[in-house]
């Protein structure tokens, strides 16, 4: 069973540095896929990052190529995301998610089927 839980959102001025994490506290973790989403209010749960289960082939969202870094260390059952150069429109609450798909890299919330409680990351002009 994959039990996830968040840590690391508050809020911060926009440049600033953030880093997420997320923690299995079940023992097959490195079983999945694991990805990250975001849900503004008003707005549709969207794709942010998704790391497949060897940690190699990271994917992301255009919005946050190059700002953004996925990350897990599979010893310690944890996801990470660092979050770099943060906007204002990166405001949202941060879900972790695991996903049994690992033939391809899954981008979509239907394909994973463990979420955490989410954690609000808030950025400010």
């Amino acid at each position: 069973q994959v039990q996830l839980s968040e840590s690391g959102g508050g809020l911060v001025q926009a440049g600033d540095s953030l880093r997420l994490s997320c923690a299995d506290s079940g023992r097959t973790f490195s079983s999945y896929s694991m990805g990250w989403f975001r849900q503004a209010p008003g707005k549709e749960r969207e794709f942010v990052a998704a790391i497949s289960r060897s940690g190699h082939n990271p994917y992301y969202a255009d919005s946050v190529k190059a700002r953004f870094t996925i990350s897990r260390d599979n010893a310690k059952n944890t996801m990470y995301l660092q979050m770099n150069n943060l906007k204002p429109e990166d405001t949202a609450v941060y879900y972790c998610a695991a996903s049994g798909v690992v033939s391809i890299m899954p981008t979509s919330p239907g394909q994973y089927a463990f979420w955490g409680q989410g954690t609000q990351v808030a950025v400010s002009s």
